[in-house]
């Protein structure tokens, strides 16, 4: 990827409440999605939520997202798709597609709530189960989204459940037959129904892209990374005290490049 340095990227990278890190470890994030920035030289700018993000669109060609907590209210939200519909790229990754959590009546479960910045992004985390190594399909390797990926690639990650908001225009990039919601009675997030399973009842959508207005959004559900300081469980040998795989793999690398490029092109 050639430019030179006259196109802006802001990365908005952080957890909730304000400093805290949602049981990921944001600051590896942050630190690796800004080295890719500067290895295809392009100026960065970064904010920890939303807040202020009214400031920073404008002259921004790309927003960058990875977050454990922080969405978009309906104001926030509003300029966001202003700016999409302007020609902005947001490239959303893992987290992204969370939300407010709602505590549960009687117990100590939440939900996760819906809200426009889901319809704005395409995409509503419902729940995970437990992390695992799991292949990941490349829907289409000639998309310029995954030029360069193999039809299939493996990564240790938590396997998302999204329901996808808008199917008829948006593009599948990413799938991985997971099946049915295994986790355990009582764990993950509550749901009524699992929308986030495709009708074959094995495939759930890993990424995806689809335009809005003369821009366009592109989410990742991958990219799970975590460290003892945002932890606060034990570790086992399914959820090793470190875990970056999925960021070590060549695979998930060559996505973000190309997604950079998709974004200031």
């Amino acid at each position: 990827m050639s430019t030179t340095m006259t196109s802006r990227v802001h990365v908005v990278a952080g957890g909730f409440p304000p400093g805290a890190l949602g049981g990921h470890d944001i600051d590896f994030a942050r630190f690796k999605l800004l080295e890719l920035l500067v290895e295809q030289d392009l100026r960065a700018t970064v904010g920890n939520d939303f807040i202020d993000i009214g400031r920073w669109l404008p002259g921004t060609q790309l927003l960058i997202t990875y977050l454990a907590g922080p969405y978009l209210d309906d104001d926030q939200n509003q300029v966001v798709r202003q700016w999409l519909d302007k020609g902005g790229h947001w490239l959303a990754l893992h987290g992204s597609s969370g939300g407010k959590a709602a505590r549960v009546a009687g117990s100590n479960r939440r939900r996760m709530v819906k809200s426009s910045h889901h319809d704005t992004l395409g995409g509503f985390f419902l729940s995970h189960p437990p992390i695992r190594k799991m292949r990941v399909d490349v829907v289409d390797t000639s998309h310029p989204l995954t030029k360069g990926l193999p039809e299939s690639f493996e990564v240790i990650d938590e396997p998302y459940m999204i329901e996808i908001q808008h199917l008829g225009d948006t593009q599948l990039l990413l799938t991985s037959e997971l099946g049915p919601d295994d986790s355990a009675p009582g764990t993950g997030f509550v749901y009524d129904e699992d929308t986030a399973l495709l009708p074959d009842g094995k495939t759930r959508v890993l990424g995806y892209t689809r335009k809005v207005g003369k821009g366009g959004v592109t989410y990742i559900a991958l990219g799970h990374c975590h460290s003892p300081a945002s932890q606060n469980r034990p570790a086992t040998s399914e959820r090793p005290t470190v875990l970056r795989n999925t960021w070590e793999s060549d695979a998930y690398m060559q996505l973000l490049r190309n997604a950079f490029e998709w974004g200031v092109g």
